[in-house]
């Protein structure tokens, strides 16, 4: 693809990599196929091609966003499967980061979309706040519909995401778990931010199966939110401002008794923070600390494939539909290592046909976007249908939560299903429908 960029537009770090990404594109159209928005939707502009060509035209032209282009950017689900079939390597997810940063600053949205936005990126990522907006969610869970009938469906959406049960306080652990047994590996474990108050059980997990495998796990002091959230709603200098609290929480650990590795149990929290040393690239206090943490930042399967040698399952034989989240199999690049521990657990795994396609989920997607998706939950749960599982596991908890929504077959994250097979307790949502399987 020609670019125009001025030598003036190019002295900006951003646009000279804007530019760098634009030229890789062929136009070939490739991406089109595994394009969840453009599979449903079937327009051009819905698709990563469409998308370049809108960014491009903005960029270039140093032209506001537009009430005509900003739906075409809000669709996109950052899901990255485009960068998986791309055959050009396009950085299509600094792109359209970019994007949603220039239409942050210069598109004035409608007042309702404003408000849900602010109040989205003010509870979600702050654990305390947003345990109290599940409170009220709980008991409004049943006013749903008459949200949608009044034209806020992106409350109704969130409604309907909500627990059906308001979930248990997680249990905190100290700073620093120590390992059983003799040490094998020092460890940062990202606590992060809504998975803390919707599924504490996902992190109870990790530490007993890290422990259990002679790994110290340490919760560093002043750690929280990776940033993700916001950082996809275009909020940059909130999202980066997450990203430096936990650089110099995870550096002080780094500089003091050391880290192998830090791990992350959410994979969208996961791709954030190994992008870290890019977002902070031209912030002299911290690019090269920013760097550091992205290059020690584990998926925790990723992490535990390679260390650990598990023992044999007590559950032989159950069937485990993997859904690949889109952050983990596009944005990270890993595909094998989850369905690998899960087989080394004793485990049937079975692959979800159009397991490339997205859930709908991606962060605050399936609530500003509630009608795309749900249609991509629906053919999501029903292509997971399609293997017969006894359980699905997802490396994701926003994953979870949408797929769970629409399918009653149990969703647990792996590590839960791994920490059962290696001595840990059944997990909460499997101890009904297996006993009954069993039965």
């Amino acid at each position: 693809m020609q670019t125009s960029f001025s030598l003036a537009q190019l002295a900006d770090p951003d646009i000279a990599e804007a530019d760098k990404i634009l030229r890789a594109c062929v136009h070939c159209g490739f991406c089109t196929a595994t394009c969840p928005t453009y599979v449903l939707l079937g327009d051009e502009l819905d698709s990563p091609r469409g998308r370049i060509y809108l960014i491009k035209d903005m960029l270039e032209n140093e032209r506001p966003a537009t009430a005509e282009v900003v739906p075409h950017i809000d669709r996109c689900l950052s899901c990255l499967a485009c960068m998986t079939t791309c055959p050009s390597g396009v950085h299509y997810m600094h792109l359209i980061d970019q994007a949603r940063v220039h239409v942050e600053k210069t598109y004035r949205r409608p007042l309702l979309d404003r408000l849900i936005r602010a109040a989205l990126a003010k509870v979600m990522p702050d654990p305390g706040l947003f345990r109290w907006s599940l409170l009220a969610a709980f008991f409004a869970k049943p006013l749903a519909p008459l949200f949608d009938l009044v034209g806020l469906k992106p409350v109704g959406a969130m409604l309907r995401l909500a627990p059906a049960q308001f979930p248990p306080r997680g249990h905190r652990p100290p700073a620093v778990i120590p390992a059983q047994g003799e040490r094998r590996g020092r460890v940062a474990l990202l606590t992060g931010c809504v998975a803390s108050v919707i599924a504490p059980q996902i992190n109870e997990s990790t530490i007993r199966v890290l422990t259990r495998h002679g790994i110290e796990v340490v919760l560093a002091d002043g750690e929280g939110c990776c940033g993700s959230l916001v950082h996809h709603m275009g909020r940059d200098e909130a999202a980066l401002a997450s990203a430096r609290a936990n650089i110099d929480a995870w550096m002080r650990e780094i500089r003091g008794p050391g880290l192998d590795a830090i791990l992350v149990t959410a994979s969208g929290c996961g791709t954030t923070v190994k992008d870290y040393g890019y977002m902070l690239r031209t912030d002299p206090d911290y690019a090269q600390s920013a760097k550091t943490v992205s290059g020690l930042a584990r998926d925790v399967s990723e992490y535990m494939n390679k260390i650990i040698n598990l023992g044999s399952s007590p559950q032989p034989g159950l069937v485990v539909a993997y859904h690949a989240a889109c952050s983990l199999q596009h944005g990270q690049k890993i595909r094998r290592e989850p369905k690998e521990v899960l087989s080394k657990s004793g485990f049937v795994v079975k692959d979800v046909p159009d397991g490339h396609l997205c859930c709908g989920s991606a962060g605050t997607y399936n609530i500003l976007q509630p009608q795309l998706a749900r249609a991509l939950r629906d053919r999501k749960v029903a292509n997971i249908a399609k293997v017969a599982p006894d359980v699905i596991a997802a490396g994701n908890v926003g994953c979870i939560t949408q797929i769970a929504a629409g399918t009653d077959i149990p969703v647990v994250h792996p590590i839960e299903l791994i920490d059962w097979a290696t001595g840990g307790p059944m997990p909460g949502a499997l101890r009904r429908p297996v006993d009954a399987v069993r039965a």
